[in-house]
């Protein structure tokens, strides 16, 4: 991309480099939620229209705009900006857990739903998220996982189908 931008479009290398400087300078992290924004409080967490009670914890922003895009979820999030990872020295104290459990702890927040990715970094951030808030008393949950909307079963990995079959659900005719 560098050489193409320097060979053929200096001007659209100039106003790339612009915009990257403009985000380093401007873009912080959310005082509530962790997610970048020009402002110190996003405008979703200042949304009036979102539940307080729930909040979805997300390793990535970009986690953050495919559970938005699927427009069935109304509460707030927090951003965790990654995963535990011991082999890369990332624990706890460098996500910053202690500042999702004083989210969750703010007295307006009921649940909090974790959507961390299911890799093994993932699904050790959740377990050590559920220790952590359920030895405060906070309800957890977790997003469900199994076979794909639209998903046929001949192309589904054994580990997925495997565990769409431990977290199947009864069956209602209404």
């Amino acid at each position: 991309m560098a050489y193409h931008l320097l060979q053929r479009e200096r001007e659209g290398a100039r106003r790339l480099g612009d915009a990257v400087l403009h985000a380093l300078q401007a873009v912080r992290h959310c005082q509530r939620c962790n997610t970048f924004t020009e402002s110190d409080i996003c405008e979703r967490c200042l949304s009036p229209r979102r539940d307080q009670s729930m909040l979805c914890v997300v390793e990535t922003p970009v986690d953050m705009n495919m559970m938005e895009q699927t427009q069935s979820y109304p509460g707030l999030y927090y951003v965790l900006m990654g995963r535990l990872s011991p082999l890369d020295g990332i624990g706890p104290r460098e996500l910053g857990l202690d500042r999702v459990l004083a989210r969750a702890l703010d007295g307006e927040v009921m649940e909090v739903i974790l959507a961390t990715n299911y890799t093994n970094e993932g699904e050790a951030t959740a377990h050590y998220l559920t220790a952590m808030l359920q030895a405060k008393g906070i309800r957890v949950t977790r997003i469900a996982r199994g076979v794909p909307v639209g998903g046929e079963l001949e192309y589904v990995d054994s580990g997925t189908l495997a565990q769409a079959l431990r977290e199947r659900r009864a069956c209602s005719a209404e």
